[in-house]
């Protein structure tokens, strides 16, 4: 099952999931990678926003319940949602699910194949689960500094003198919000990612995820290059 979560709140960029980006609405470029998934056999959207779900109506997008408030609070756990999404769905459909694909609206950029690399993955490797990731140059820890007292000083260690940021070792990878494959009998334990956890490597170009109007102009720009 392939599931989008999509809050009808939003602080960073307000109304963020139906915001125009680039001709369409934000939730859309979810939806649209969903749909040219070969694996996905049903694809709904877990929301708490009677807009959210009209808009998915009218582009044929199952929204099958609107989600309880205390899912929908900024300190709700994504895993609640998974948990009830889960529940309500086996219920409606009358099946059970092994596996959920968990697609954030605020990554545009993923494309099909991104979700269909990841879910091979998974029935390649039988791990706990798999995650989207991206290289953390500008963001390696290695960059990342405390300060006590008055005096800055390394999290974690010394920063090499003169090294360009691409050649820090170990590489360092960061969750990029593009892609989740989760297994739904540690969902159901209350485990969402699990010890066994399978990377699945993006491309910078189709990892921006939106959490506020940098982003946003930042996943503008990318969507407008590949328009060229």
């Amino acid at each position: 099952m392939g599931l989008i979560p999509a809050r009808g709140g939003s602080k960073g960029v307000p109304g963020k999931n139906i915001k125009d980006l680039n001709g369409r609405p934000l939730i859309e470029y979810t939806i649209a990678a969903a749909r040219e998934s070969n694996y996905i056999d049903h694809l709904i959207v877990s929301t708490d926003s009677i807009e959210i779900r009209d808009l998915c109506k009218k582009v044929n997008t199952d929204v099958p319940f609107i989600r309880p408030k205390y899912l929908s609070t900024d300190s709700a756990k994504a895993i609640g949602v998974i948990q009830h999404a889960i529940t309500e769905m086996e219920k409606i459909d009358n099946v059970k699910y092994d596996l959920i694909v968990y697609l954030e609206p605020p990554n545009p950029l993923r494309i099909s194949a991104d979700i269909d690399h990841s879910i091979e993955l998974f029935i390649e490797n039988n791990p706990d689960c798999v995650v989207s990731v991206q290289e953390a140059n500008q963001y390696h820890p290695i960059l990342m500094k405390k300060i006590e007292g008055d005096r800055l000083k390394p999290i974690w260690k010394d920063e090499p003198e003169g090294v360009p940021r691409q050649e820090y070792s170990p590489k360092a990878y960061m969750r990029n919000g593009a892609v989740y494959v989760f297994r739904k009998e540690l969902i159901m334990q209350g485990i969402l990612y699990g010890q066994n956890i399978i990377p699945y490597v993006m491309p910078v170009s189709r990892s921006v995820c939106i959490d506020d109007m940098n982003d946003w102009y930042v996943a503008e720009a990318w969507l407008k290059k590949n328009l060229l």
